[in-house]
């Protein structure tokens, strides 16, 4: 018969105090003296979690073994079983009872990645795996809505490829620079207002409406002071070659200026300077910063010019000012009001769209919207005077004039 023995229970054992029983998955091992056992722990002790994670690796002279109890290589058994380990005294017949946890050691090739064998692919989302479900375990209507969105998807799918492959063709066809000009004159043809100089509805002067501070701040008035000495020093050659160049609003204001009061000779120079750069302006594509630098213009009047009739656009990795359509209508808006005051508040319509190169219609639009008083004046008997009347003047009068964009419009004869 067996000898009697008794067990001892050794109290409470840490993590660390457990007992290691390996199992090696590719066998058993015939000398296991040979091997040499190595525990690694976690070092953060602090996480609940972590701290009991331990890594055994096993080494030989041909091989080497790792087994861990976290992670998708440990055993499941050690989270469903208590093991415990039985160390029995042959002298006192006393067996100490120790808590146990199994490793499946592993050989451990270098240079080879473990390929571990995943239940399900974690790549999909959770609604891919829904539809899966659906498509096994789902009832027929929830099938036949899962085949109804598929093919939604589908469809809208191919409508964007069909919408990007039709875009790609219209932007070789036409090209980048031609839409982009197609967009800004779609642009130009919106409210006509919104480029308008600020208005001052409690006005109770026509010099008041639209105020000289708004056109030209004081500062921006001082910074004239050189460029209309310059103004003041023009030769009539040179004034014939500012007709020649587009100027013929400036040529106007200056021909037409008061030759007795000295303070309003020095304003109209000033703004005769500033309106040939509207006009200059307005006949270009883009403003860079060299623009008016040829004709000593102010750094002041250079930033207000690309702060407020440019638009930035982005072109080859880099910022461009542009004068879209848009931006030249707010110019023929503020070169028409800015003549209002060099003009005893009328202006040459005819002249001023000539060097802006805009439409006469256009120019009408503009002249309307600050609700201006159109007229012709009346035609005389010489045939100078003839031709002077073709031009279209404006003036402003209070009250402002509410024009109404369907009255004027000709209503074509039917034919019979």
């Amino acid at each position: 018969m067996a000898a009697p023995f008794s067990l001892v229970c050794c109290g409470q054992e840490k993590d660390s105090d457990k007992s290691v029983i390996v199992r090696f998955s590719n066998g058993n091992i015939k000398n296991a003296d040979k091997l040499d056992f190595t525990m690694f722990k976690n070092t953060d002790e602090n996480n609940p979690r972590k701290k009991s994670r331990r890594i055994l690796v096993a080494e030989s002279d041909r091989l080497s073994y790792v087994g861990c109890n976290f992670g998708e290589g440990s055993l499941k058994c050690n989270n469903l079983c208590k093991y415990y380990v039985g160390v029995l005294n042959k002298q006192t017949m006393k067996m100490e009872v120790h808590s146990a946890q199994l490793f499946n050691m592993q050989p451990s090739i270098p240079g080879e990645t473990a390929v571990t064998a995943k239940s399900q692919d974690t790549t999909l989302s959770y609604r891919d795996k829904v539809e899966s479900l659906i498509e096994v375990f789902g009832t027929n209507k929830q099938k036949r809505a899962l085949n109804s969105r598929r093919l939604n998807k589908v469809g809208s799918d191919t409508l964007h490829q069909a919408v990007t492959k039709a875009a790609n063709t219209v932007i070789d066809q036409k090209g980048l620079e031609a839409l982009q000009q197609e967009v800004a004159k779609t642009e130009s043809q919106g409210d006509v207002a919104l480029h308008l100089p600020p208005i001052n509805k409690d006005a109770d002067r026509p010099e008041t409406v639209y105020l000289f501070e708004n056109l030209l701040s004081p500062v921006e008035f001082e910074a004239l002071e050189q460029a209309g000495s310059t103004m003041a020093a023009l030769t009539s050659e040179d004034l014939q070659k500012m007709r020649d160049g587009g100027c013929l609003s400036v040529v106007k204001a200056l021909e037409d200026m008061p030759t007795e009061d000295g303070e309003m000779r020095d304003k109209t120079f000033r703004c005769a300077y500033y309106l040939s750069l509207l006009l200059k302006l307005a006949r270009q594509r883009n403003m860079t910063r060299k623009f008016g630098k040829e004709d000593g213009c102010p750094r002041i009047i250079q930033n207000k010019l690309l702060k407020t009739f440019t638009a930035e656009t982005y072109k080859d990795g880099r910022v461009i000012n542009v004068v879209s359509a848009s931006m030249r209508v707010k110019l023929a808006a503020y070169s028409l009001a800015l003549l209002l005051h060099m003009a005893h508040m009328t202006a040459d319509l005819t002249l001023l769209h000539r060097d802006l190169q805009i439409t006469e219609a256009r120019m009408i639009e503009v002249a309307k919207s600050m609700g201006l008083t159109l007229n012709r004046p009346p035609q005389g008997m010489a045939a100078k005077q003839e031709l002077r009347d073709e031009h279209r003047r404006a003036c402003l009068v209070l009250p402002l004039i509410k024009y109404d964009q369907f009255t004027e419009r000709r209503k074509r004869k039917k034919m019979h």
